[in-house]
């Protein structure tokens, strides 16, 4: 079975386990409304996770989303000023501001070679540093409109689960269907290897960050409108950076790059998502649901590594070099 069949298989198990658990306390973790919160859920932290996909496939990593969430949130918020007619305009300020703040930061890891952990914890504490010198509190205001985007749903289906699945397929096309994406895995996989190869490794690396980036914007327009105000700390509250490389680790993908699938890393979203609505009816004390999902996390890993090492062929089968021709002689 695959990375992704196994995901796919806890995920079931995770379900069936917590429908018990809930029912326990008089719950049923079936009803609509607890199914469509729990999809609610996936919305934020899948358009991140598929994001952050695509700079670990590409060997990088990217620390600053939290603050792009929150600072999307605010420049959206401020645009918008609770005027409909501004809804465009400040979508499109969100994205843009978003997708400069990738763009910076896959400038610092292809042309001056800053490893992706240092560039983009750097770029998050320049822009956290922003938010705290000129916001103290929430601020902007999203107008009815845009608000409906984050409580209007089609059966139990969220409207923003639906954006973001599309958003997904998108990206999935992206990597299975263009010479960019298979570019993505090859740099990935071994930057050396493909720059000798005759691929500009530079272009596929400057590109999942500017996406990622415009991802974790999109993340926070949907806090925007779910909030209707913009906040400060509304990314790093949400832990977004931790959690979303979580979800894709959890979902199958290499950190070391070169290897994943934005189908394995939604899984991974689900999971998280379906844990936190069973520790909730729960009334889990916090800390101990970190000490649950990093368990979770940690087993995912073990797993895959066992898996890996299984696959290995075994070195001593058979002898080779000068003893395979001593022993084959006659």
């Amino acid at each position: 079975m695959t990375a992704t069949g196994i995901i796919y298989v806890v995920l079931a198990i995770v379900v069936v386990v917590g429908g018990v658990l809930t029912a326990t306390q008089g719950r049923n973790m079936f009803d609509v409304d607890n199914i469509s919160a729990i999809l609610t859920a996936t919305s934020v932290l899948g358009f991140i996770a598929v994001g952050q996909t695509l700079v670990i496939l590409a060997g990088s990593l990217d620390l600053s989303v939290p603050y792009v969430v929150s600072l999307s949130s605010l420049v959206g918020g401020g645009v918008m000023a609770g005027r409909s007619e501004n809804v465009v305009q400040g979508v499109l300020a969100a994205l843009l501001v978003s997708a400069a703040i990738g763009l910076v930061t896959g400038l610092l890891v292809t042309m001056l070679d800053v490893h992706g952990f240092v560039a983009t914890l750097g770029m998050g504490l320049v822009v956290s540093g922003y938010l705290a010198v000129n916001y103290q509190g929430s601020s902007g205001s999203a107008p009815r409109d845009f608000q409906l985007i984050g409580i209007t749903r089609v059966g139990i289906m969220p409207i923003s689960t639906m954006i973001m699945l599309v958003v997904a397929g998108l990206v999935i096309l992206l990597l299975r269907r263009t010479r960019l994406g298979h570019h993505l895995y090859a740099v990935g996989g071994n930057r050396e290897v493909a720059r000798m190869s005759g691929i500009r490794t530079a272009l596929p690396v400057i590109t999942a960050h500017v996406l990622c980036s415009t991802l974790a914007g999109m993340a926070g327009l949907l806090l925007l409108a779910r909030l209707s105000v913009g906040s400060p700390t509304i990314g790093s509250q949400g832990r977004y950076d931790l959690l979303s490389i979580a979800a894709v680790v959890l979902g199958g993908s290499l950190l070391a790059g070169g290897k994943g699938t934005i189908v394995g890393t939604l899984g991974g979203v689900a999971i998280f998502a379906v844990l936190d609505s069973i520790m909730g009816v729960m009334s889990v004390n916090a800390f101990l649901k970190d000490v649950i999902r990093g368990l979770v996390i940690v087993l995912a890993v073990a797993v895959y590594a066992r898996r890996s090492m299984a696959r290995r062929p075994a070195r001593f089968d058979r002898p080779t070099g000068v003893k395979a021709v001593l022993k084959e002689a006659p």
